[in-house]
Parts: C-alpha cells; sequence; structure tokens
C-alpha cells in the first residue's frame, strides 16, 4: 500500500472511529479529557507507524487499544488515585467483568444514551454527542444549530467542564431512563442526518451516504426499543421520506435539484411506502403528533404527488401551522413561510420573511428563500442581492452551484 492509500486510510480510520474511541475511554475512565487525549496519541501513533508496517485488519480495535493504553500511562504519569489506577489497570487486561449493556445492545446507539446525561442542558448533551460520537467537527455542528464556531466551541467546553467537576456518571442507560433521555438521542440523530443529506463542509461530497446511512440505522434500532414512542416512529418515517429522494437530490454535474423540480421516476418507491405506513399508523393512534410526526406527515404529502404541481400545499400550510404551536423557532417559521407562497402568493410570504430577518441573518435558506420571492415578484436586483447573501453564506457545493446558477439567471 502506498504512502498515498495509508494516509487515506487513516483518515477514514479518524473519521469513522474518532468518536466512537473517545466515548469508549470517557465510559471506561469517567475523565473526558483523559479519553480525547489518548484518542489523539493514538492515531498520531497510527500516522507514525501504518505507513512503514501496514494498516492492521482492524483499524478501530486498534486505534482503541492503543488510546486505552495511552490513557493508563497518563493515569499512571499524574499519579491519579490509587483506586483509578487499579481500575485502569483492570481494564487494560480485560473488560470488567459482567459489565451490562443495559437496555441498548447496539454500541452507538449505547454511547449517544449514555452522553445525552438529563444533567446537561439539552443543546450541551447535543453538541457534545454530536462531536464524541458522531464525529462531526465543530464547525459542522456549528452550522446545524446556526450559531458562531468559537460559541459552539465553548458551549463543548462548558460541558466537559461540568461533567468534570460535577463528576457526571458516563454509565449505560437503564430501561427506565430511556424514556428521559430519547428526546435527546432523536435530536442527535435528526442532525446526523441533516449533515449527510445536505453536508455543511466545503471540502465534502454534498450528500454524504454514510451518515444518512448510518442514522437510519440507528433509527430503526431505536425504533425496535421504544416501539410505541410516536417520535421515535416519527423521525424515522421522516428520514426514509427524505432518503427515498436521495438519487434524484443532485444532478450529474453537481448542481442541487429542487424538490419541484426532481425526477420522481428516480425516487425509491420502498422508502417511500415505508414511511407513508408509519405515518399512517401514527395517525390511526389518535394521539396528538409531536414535532418529528409532523415532519414525516409533511413529507409525506410532498411524497404523495406524482408531480409538483399535484402538491397539496394547503394540507402541508395546514401542519405548518400545527408545527409551529410545538416549534415556533425562525426556520419552521421560514418554511411555513416558503410553503404559503405556493398557497398564497410570494407577497405574502416575502412580508413573513421581512418579519424573520433579525433571527435568521447568518442562515443562508433564508436568503435563498428571500432571492426566490423577490424573482417571482420581479424584483431583479433585490434578488441578485439576496442571491449573492445565499451563496456566501452556503457550504453545501451543490447548493452553491444552484444558487450560482439561478441568480446568473437573473442577468
Amino acid at each position: 500500500m502506498s504512502p498515498v492509500d495509508v494516509a487515506t486510510a487513516i483518515t477514514r480510520a479518524h473519521h469513522e472511529e474518532w468518536g466512537r474511541v473517545v466515548a469508549t475511554l470517557t465510559r471506561q475512565f469517567g475523565d473526558l479529557d483523559i479519553a480525547e487525549e489518548a484518542a489523539a496519541e493514538a492515531f498520531a501513533t497510527a500516522v507514525e507507524r501504518w505507513p512503514a508496517g501496514g494498516v492492521p485488519p482492524n483499524p478501530g480495535g486498534w486505534l482503541t487499544t492503543t488510546a486505552r493504553r495511552k490513557a493508563i500511562d497518563r493515569i499512571r504519569r499524574e499519579s491519579k488515585r490509587d483506586d483509578k489506577q487499579k481500575e485502569a489497570q483492570t481494564m487494560y487486561d480485560e473488560d470488567v467483568a459482567g459489565d451490562s449493556l443495559g437496555a441498548v445492545e447496539d454500541e452507538r446507539l449505547r454511547l449517544i444514551f449514555t452522553c445525552c446525561h438529563p444533567a446537561l442542558s439539552p443543546e450541551a448533551r447535543v453538541a457534545l454527542t454530536l462531536r464524541m460520537v458522531g464525529g462531526l467537527t465543530v464547525p459542522e455542528i456549528a452550522r446545524a444549530f446556526l450559531v458562531q464556531e468559537t460559541t459552539m466551541g465553548q458551549r463543548i467546553t462548558r460541558a466537559k467542564t461540568k461533567i468534570k467537576a460535577a463528576r457526571i456518571p458516563y454509565r449505560v442507560p437503564s430501561a427506565e431512563d430511556l424514556p428521559r433521555r430519547v428526546s435527546g438521542v432523536l435530536a442527535v440523530l435528526y442532525l446526523v442526518f441533516n449533515e449527510g443529506y445536505l453536508a455543511t463542509g466545503p471540502d465534502t461530497d454534498p450528500v454524504r451516504q454514510d451518515l444518512t446511512a448510518e442514522a437510519i440505522r440507528l433509527a430503526r434500532l431505536l425504533r425496535e426499543l421504544m416501539p410505541d414512542d410516536g417520535e421515535v416512529a416519527g423521525l424515522l418515517a421522516l428520514m426514509l421520506l427524505t432518503e427515498a429522494r436521495r438519487a434524484a437530490r443532485v444532478s450529474a454535474s453537481g448542481e442541487l435539484v429542487t424538490l419541484d423540480e426532481q425526477n420522481r421516476a428516480a425516487w425509491d418507491i420502498a422508502l417511500v411506502a415505508e414511511g407513508h405506513q408509519l405515518v399512517r399508523e401514527r395517525l390511526a393512534t389518535g394521539h396528538p403528533p409531536g414535532r418529528y410526526q409532523i415532519l414525516a406527515a409533511i413529507n409525506a404529502v410532498h411524497t404523495s404527488a406524482r408531480d409538483g404541481r399535484d402538491t397539496d400545499w394547503s394540507q402541508i400550510v395546514a401542519l405548518y401551522d400545527q408545527l409551529v404551536r410545538l416549534d415556533p423557532s425562525p426556520i419552521v417559521a421560514l418554511n411555513r413561510a416558503v410553503a404559503i407562497a405556493e398557497l398564497d402568493g410570494p407577497h405574502v410570504a416575502l412580508a413573513i420573511l421581512d418579519q424573520l430577518e433579525g433571527d435568521l441573518t447568518g442562515y443562508h435558506a433564508y436568503f435563498a428563500a428571500r432571492a426566490d420571492l423577490l424573482r417571482r415578484l420581479g424584483r431583479i436586483e433585490e434578488s441578485q442581492t439576496a442571491y449573492d447573501e445565499a451563496i456566501a453564506l452556503a457550504g453545501n457545493t451543490a447548493e452553491k452551484a444552484y444558487l450560482t446558477r439561478r441568480r446568473d439567471q437573473l442577468g
């Protein structure tokens, strides 16, 4: 294997294994700082040794073992408490006997539940878990939360500090713990899926199937674990109905294809059918739907139309009216305005967007929607300016290409 191939393999292993290694060591040693430093040393060792000796058959296992040894060495060097040294030695020789998997058997899903500790704020749980387990970078997480990178970095640091100061245990949750933690787990899976479906990094593929596939896999496991939870079913349905359109999402030239322009024959009909079935099952229960269930229902309406012109926009607006009562966030209001434009006209939607500008000044989708509405109203110069703003803020390469073409068509 050439040095380039080795470097590529190490990079891939780093992306796939970093979060798992850190979370595993944190759970074992109870110290996030030690876990992260040990993982970093392990990857540094891999970069040094693998080009000469070759990539091991199980890179993840090699990295975990090496990182565990690095953690033990650091604990010894710093003369930690005797009982912690004994615990570390036990973990080094052999996993603790009788270590229960608790209610969750899948390792990655178990780690997500473990990290979503109720002592942390909801935002901190999600941000920290995305970093440790999801493997997302701080810039990717910051874009998901619509905050500056420095703000997100500080938020993650504060979460680590609280864990350390309060000695919050990273233990496997019991069945009784799951309902209290599931909302945080759903938020993590949703953001991981979104980062895969419309990747925000400028140097990544516009669609990262590794992230969408993993999010769906974990959502399926969560559905098996909590079959009566409506929001779990809703999130799985939402993911399936969104993933079903992936093949039609990006053109051969690498440009984003909007929903109304997509070739619906390219959609995955099996995923559409499965998503619709989940939505129908939740409606049949008669229980008030939650956020993910409503989002899934909106996607079910979209995917029920054989042609974009057949979309039932009145039903979609009614669903957004229901959603905005549960989640009165600016992004929900923005998406509702886009639907209203199809029902009541662009001038009505633009008036709504004008009220949202102060909340969404750093969000590219706001300016993209504004540019489209201004274009439809014939306000060309204002539309060009809005497109420029959207292009400058967008991170996804396919989306940038689409917005650039639309702007250039105005000229």
